[in-house]
């Protein structure tokens, strides 16, 4: 089922397990209109757009509060104690990110500080196509709660029966959201970078998304609006030794082949024994699940790869940098030592991908794509700004001055070094 590689250079793994191209070049027109449009109608705009991508009339943007309290109330009760289990436990590991103010006295009299402030107000796009993500909703809106962001606003298309699927609705209100919309896609991020009558301007996008939406979030930053992070597929890579249990290896490429039919799903194992044992198991597994032809399209595009060098290995799993690392070990500790590029790393045989999906307490918005080589998931940090304050007392002006004129004058601002000198000649 998935294609087996061995005795390859490392040159080879990396043209083998090459993501497919994001070619955002031929969406730009169409982004584009749709953020002129906007501009130009707003929310007239959005509703016309709704029809057209969503096959759905509207007569709103805007859920009202009715809506999201009948769908909390009529949650299933066992999934809306694991909802709040979940929260729970992202709560608890988010909250011990949170940073200290820094405050150093660099030389005597000059003391310089940092202290973290909140973006004011978020904007969060849940998609709702082929599967409800609300657990997305706990991953960006309980951190931004907790780094002490004011206002958050979240899109989501109606999808469902007309209109946001429910649970979605429900999630947003355990989790706090202030106002939801119903509206998706490209338009959805669209209105959260310009604004309109109903949907405020955000400070920063965050959430996942199809093409079109990775597309409308680069171009948000044209309008000053910053985004969580470049997106591609979601991913997941496996390294698998002769303590893993193959079955287990199967599920856990089964379980992100089943996001999208781009998704990319990569092991590497250390012989192949256990290269046709995983590939025998995700067969086998692959017949009972609901999401077959979304899974069977994805590992189209993906690996098994034999390389017994574990030094070798370990190269190419950081220069290929997944979303999602799960090390199939009972050494999987030790092995972790190894790793300097991934999103997220799951350690061991009895800890797949999904418990950070949903509910051990990371996040599991990540970066893509290969940009876990430069950038983080979000975290506590993601919603936030670090600014510096400093403080001068007269000696710290008396020490730090004649240092600050001499190097102004050296690089010819004579107003820089003026502004400390006519402080000086005062003291």
């Amino acid at each position: 089922m998935i294609r087996i590689h061995k005795d390859c250079s490392f040159d080879d793994l990396i043209n083998i397990t090459h993501r497919p191209m994001i070619d955002a070049a031929d969406l730009q027109k169409v982004i584009a209109d749709i953020y002129q449009g906007i501009i130009t109608s707003g929310d007239a705009h959005l509703i016309d757009l709704t029809k057209k991508f969503d096959k759905t009339d509207i007569l709103s943007v805007k859920v009202d509060e009715t809506s999201i309290d009948q769908a909390y109330e009529t949650l299933d009760s066992e999934l809306k104690v694991a909802i709040i289990k979940a929260q729970q436990n992202i709560i608890k590991f988010h909250t011990a990110q949170l940073p200290n103010v820094v405050k150093v006295e660099t030389m005597s009299g000059v003391y310089c500080y940092q202290k973290a402030k909140a973006i004011e107000r978020i904007g969060i796009y849940i998609p709702g196509g082929t599967a409800p993500l609300f657990s997305t909703i706990l991953m960006l809106a309980i951190p931004a709660k907790i780094a002490g962001v004011k206002e958050i606003v979240l899109c989501s298309p109606p999808t469902f029966k007309g209109g946001i699927h429910p649970t979605i609705l429900a999630t947003a209100k355990i989790c706090g959201i202030d106002q939801v919309f119903q509206v998706g896609g490209a338009q959805a991020i669209a209105a959260m970078a310009v604004g309109t009558d109903a949907i405020p301007k955000v400070s920063k996008i965050f959430g996942p998304g199809n093409q079109y939406v990775t597309a409308a979030k680069e171009n948000a930053q044209k309008y000053g609006v910053a985004i969580d992070m470049p997106a591609g597929p979601s991913e997941v890579l496996v390294y698998a030794d002769d303590t893993c249990v193959p079955a287990y290896v199967a599920a856990d490429l089964l379980s992100q082949a089943e996001h999208g039919i781009d998704s990319q799903v990569v092991a590497v194992v250390t012989n192949q024994v256990i290269a046709d044992a995983i590939n025998e198991a995700v067969i086998d597994q692959l017949e009972v699940l609901p999401r077959k032809d979304i899974a069977i399209k994805a590992l189209q595009n993906s690996h098994i790869i034999i390389e017994p060098d574990r030094s070798k290995a370990f190269k190419y799993i950081n220069a290929y940098g997944p979303e999602h690392f799960i090390i199939a070990s009972d050494h999987a500790e030790d092995l972790s030592e190894l790793t300097i590029n991934a999103g997220s790393v799951f350690l061991g045989n009895l800890c797949p991908e999904a418990v950070g999906d949903y509910a051990s307490g990371t996040n599991h918005t990540l970066p893509t794509y290969g940009w876990a080589k430069s950038y983080s998931g979000v975290n506590i940090d993601t919603f936030m700004r670090k600014i510096t304050f400093q403080k001068l007392t007269k000696e710290g002006m008396s020490n730090l001055g004649p240092i600050v004129v001499k190097m102004a004058e050296a690089e010819q601002l004579q107003g820089h070094a003026n502004a400390v000198k006519i402080r000086l000649k005062d003291l």
